[in-house]
């Protein structure tokens, strides 16, 4: 890391108030101080009655933008929601009765759910490395991570763009756990899913859904509604259906503060850089994983044994980690630094 990504580092930083050593971006990620700000004008201006519904449109669009500068998917490629179950559910539709969806073992619900729900489809499960090597002919589609929840491993997505592409199967990927930090080639996924809460510093209640053009013709909307239309505020009352032509027609109606937080979050992010942000949370990581005797693997959280007494004694050292599988998890971000990492190293003993 050289010196200006250092310095933008340090500059993000100041925004960040954490009242304790905070380890857990897995689960939630900190508002930057720049968005608490934004979020409590917004209070401010409902109590008040001085909210205007169509006031929250510029922020809207402003964090689509960003959001497919960060991911390098065209903003008309990108539908906006509210949670990564919703979209997945979308994207579950589509496939064909009678098919088989791949996935990995121990996946997260809200990437699974959807699928398992859906009568007549196949869900089956393998080892996360094996996935690429368990597509074949029958294969519909693979819904995977990104980056695993339980323990941080990181999806070999090359790997299964290419087995994908051979077998003629979907590809979906959940980047919640990534987007933000780890960069992944979202602009050659079929589809990916994505809620905002954890590592783009997003209030919950935003989500995102991305795919290439071909996939996304593909999909048909599963609660068309007035945001969705070519003209949201056009869109209000009556037919004739008049949905938006581009990813838009796939729009849930905004929870606005969700969006309105999200927007100084996601320019943030874009000032320090995903890169820079990368090379600083996987550092954190591996040298945790390091101090456990554990070989390197690059990700940003980190699964470790929890012997009997051991998430009480970090909880009293006021560290913040969760606890995924019977296992202590650490998850780091741009606030953190060495010092935290070291409480959590003091307190584990």
């Amino acid at each position: 890391m050289d010196d200006s990504q250092r310095a933008r580092l340090h500059a993000a930083q100041q925004q960040f108030a954490p009242q304790t050593t905070y380890l857990n971006t897995a689960t939630h990620g900190l508002a930057p101080l720049r968005a608490t700000r934004a979020l409590e004008e917004h209070v401010r201006e409902v109590a008040s009655g001085r909210f205007s519904a169509d006031s929250a449109d510029p922020a809207i669009a402003a964090v689509r933008a960003a959001y497919g500068r960060i991911t390098g998917v065209p903003a008309e490629r990108i539908a906006i929601g509210t949670h990564v179950a919703q979209f997945a559910g979308t994207v579950a539709a589509s496939v064909p009765a009678g098919a088989e969806v791949l996935a990995p073992a121990h996946e997260f619900a809200s990437v699974v759910f959807p699928f398992m729900a859906r009568e007549g489809v196949t869900v089956r499960e393998v080892p996360l490395d094996r996935l690429p090597d368990e597509v074949g002919p029958d294969t519909a589609l693979v819904a995977v991570s990104a980056v695993q929840s339980a323990d941080g491993a990181i999806a070999p997505l090359e790997d299964l763009i290419s087995a994908c592409r051979a077998h003629g199967a979907r590809l979906m990927v959940d980047t919640t756990q990534s987007a933000g930090w780890l960069p992944v080639p979202a602009e050659r996924i079929d589809y990916t899913v994505c809620s905002a809460y954890k590592w783009l510093l997003g209030p919950r209640g935003a989500a995102f859904l991305t795919g290439t053009a071909e996939a996304l013709a593909e999909l048909a909307p599963l609660a068309p509604n007035w945001f969705a239309g070519a003209e949201p505020w056009d869109s209000l009352y009556g037919g004739p259906l008049r949905l938006s032509e581009d990813a838009r027609r796939l729009d849930l109606a905004p929870v606005w503060a969700a969006w309105i937080g999200l927007a100084p979050a996601l320019e943030l992010i874009e000032e320090v850089g995903v890169q820079t942000i990368r090379a600083h949370n996987a550092a954190l990581g591996d040298r945790l994983r390091a101090a456990r005797d554990l070989e390197p693997t690059g990700s940003a959280i980190v699964s470790l044994p929890a012997p009997e007494g051991a998430a009480e004694r970090v909880a009293e050292a006021g560290v913040a980690v969760a606890v995924r599988n019977g296992r202590l998890r650490a998850s780091f971000h741009l606030y953190n630094d060495e010092s935290d990492l070291d409480r959590l190293v003091k307190a584990l003993g």
